[in-house]
């Protein structure tokens, strides 16, 4: 990086820095009766106008809950969520790129210990760990955005998933400051309104465990392909492909030194690697299905560091067999 570049990132972050402190200092000043007279007044550029401002809030750390309320009350339920929904996607979206282009080689080259394994761990479960924290009302919104800029998850990905995993909550915070205007001008209907709305926020509080159940269980602890391919001359290691033997013969091979046992024969066979209780077992399938769910199996068993290979022999024939000097002879 030139030094001219490295000047204009400094003003840049010490830019945003200075506006997000002026906002958090004057935050108690937002009055959302003003707000709504304000936008009234606005006309037809009001919707606009709006959803500029929340991009802006979100961007300067202010409460998006604040902005979903009064967009419900100024807008209604239909065009409050969808004008709610869009300022909140585009404000992260830009705090993401905010993060990442002007913090995001600081933080690659200063992080280390606890942070990089953190910001590793997000990276492995990519846009999955953004749809948990986008559905899941407890991680502040605002410094998540910024947060996840700092990891190398795609701005695809990211703004894609975020886009729809917070549809419920944007939904349900504009539904109840539609209500809460109603109620206020004597609509008996605004209690129906919130009643929908508290059961909305209850539906999202729920949807992370009913992922886990419709994907088999918890989320398993996943190991990359170049990860296990350093490690296959450990011998600490234990590697265990739990496709059928025809498959484990057939077009896709497997790692020379895993042990076949298919997933049906597991439990069955836990005697055979109990040696392994204390000791990273590796599993492994086709893709990552089988052996996540053989992931769950040995977990109950008592194993402590199951680890299922991330897209399993059809990963690693693309990124090791079939890539230039990639790691040679792990096919049986």
């Amino acid at each position: 990086m030139n030094r001219r570049s490295l000047v204009i990132r400094i003003v840049l972050v010490a830019a945003v820095g200075v506006a997000i402190a002026w906002a958090g200092l004057n935050r108690d000043q937002f009055d959302p009766a003003q707000f709504d007279a304000w936008l009234a007044g606005m006309g037809i550029w009001a919707p606009l106008v709006f959803v500029g401002l929340y991009v802006v809030a979100t961007v300067l750390f202010l409460p998006g809950s604040l902005f979903s309320l009064a967009g419900g009350a100024a807008f209604g339920p239909f065009w409050g969520s969808i004008l709610n929904l869009g300022g909140a996607t585009i404000g992260a979206g830009i705090a993401f790129l905010v993060a990442r282009y002007l913090a995001g080689d600081w933080v690659a080259q200063k992080s280390g210990g606890r942070l990089q394994k953190m910001i590793e761990g997000v990276e492995a479960e990519g846009w999955r760990f953004v749809a948990f924290v986008r559905l899941v009302p407890f991680f502040p919104f605002n410094l998540m955005n910024y947060a996840l800029g700092l990891t190398r998850i795609k701005f695809l990905h990211y703004i894609i998933t975020s886009l729809v995993c917070m549809a419920p909550g944007a939904v349900a915070f504009t539904w109840i400051g539609y209500a809460g205007r109603e109620a206020l001008s004597g609509n008996d209907t605004a209690i129906r309104y919130g009643l929908l709305a508290l059961g909305l926020f209850a539906a999202i509080a729920f949807i992370p465990r009913i992922v886990r159940r419709m994907r088999g269980g918890e989320t398993p602890r996943w190991i990359e392909v170049a990860t296990l391919a350093d490690q296959l001359r450990d011998t600490s290691v234990k590697i265990i492909d739990v496709r059928e033997p025809d498959e484990f013969n057939g077009p896709l091979g497997h790692i020379a030194a895993a042990s076949n046992l298919p997933l049906g024969e597991l439990s069955d066979r836990l005697t055979e690697i109990s040696a392994f209780k204390d000791k990273p077992v590796i599993l492994v399938c086709r893709t990552d299905k089988r052996s996540a769910s053989a992931a769950g199996l040995l977990k109950d068993a008592g194993f402590r560091d199951a680890r299922v290979l991330r897209g399993g022999m059809e990963q690693w024939n693309r990124d090791i067999l079939l890539s230039e000097g990639g790691y040679s002879g792990e096919r049986a």
